[in-house]
């Protein structure tokens, strides 16, 4: 077993998260200690956590789209690891899904990242994770955050690409036109094995 697979197993056993165990679920975190681009979102979705495949999703197609990945490299551990802020499926809200739950990445994030020794770049999806990650730094709106993401480096702050998040990309056209052709191109830079 890996590092991750061990820790993957003792998050499994974990008491708090006996309700998705029993459910069949598996927590939904990926990487190896050769993953030189780290994704950090806010949940799996219903469609992943029943597949056990993460991002398996319109959502996922669209984030593949823009990190310029193709899914054979998105889905290689040597390329990318995927650490939610929750491992698990949150539960349907009003609009969209539940957050994260409370403390969770605090709990296990920890105890993950350092085994990702080779991490050149980390995508931080979404409020929740943009918040853990960089804290008092981070823009007075998520608008503000992801329209200076080069200013994070090594982070790099973006928008969910959840349907949900359509309005958003309308009124602020920049995302697409500028910052996802320059994460694919922070992306491609990163898993370059040759760069240093």
């Amino acid at each position: 077993m890996t590092v991750i697979d061990e820790l993957r197993a003792e998050v499994a056993a974990h008491p708090s998260n006996a309700w998705a165990t029993a459910a069949g679920w598996q927590p939904l975190v990926v990487g190896s200690p050769e993953s030189r681009v780290l994704i950090i979102s806010q949940a799996p979705g219903r469609k992943a956590q029943e597949t056990g495949i993460p991002w398996n999703d319109a959502s996922g197609v669209r984030l593949r789209s823009w990190l310029g990945m193709s899914d054979a490299e998105f889905y290689d551990p040597a390329n990318l690891a995927i650490v939610p802020m929750d491992f698990y499926y949150p539960g349907k809200a009003a609009s969209g899904d539940q957050p994260p739950r409370r403390g969770f990445a605090e709990q296990w994030h920890p105890r993950i990242l350092p085994a990702l020794t080779e991490v050149r770049l980390t995508i931080l999806i979404g409020a929740h994770a943009q918040r853990l990650y960089l804290g008092p730094r981070r823009g007075r709106t998520l608008t503000d955050t992801v329209r200076a993401a080069s200013d994070y480096l090594p982070f790099y702050p973006i928008v969910h690409p959840s349907p949900l998040t359509q309005g958003w990309r309308m009124r602020n056209p920049w995302f697409e036109a500028d910052t996802t052709p320059q994460l694919a191109a922070l992306v491609r830079d990163a898993l370059d094995r040759r760069s240093t």
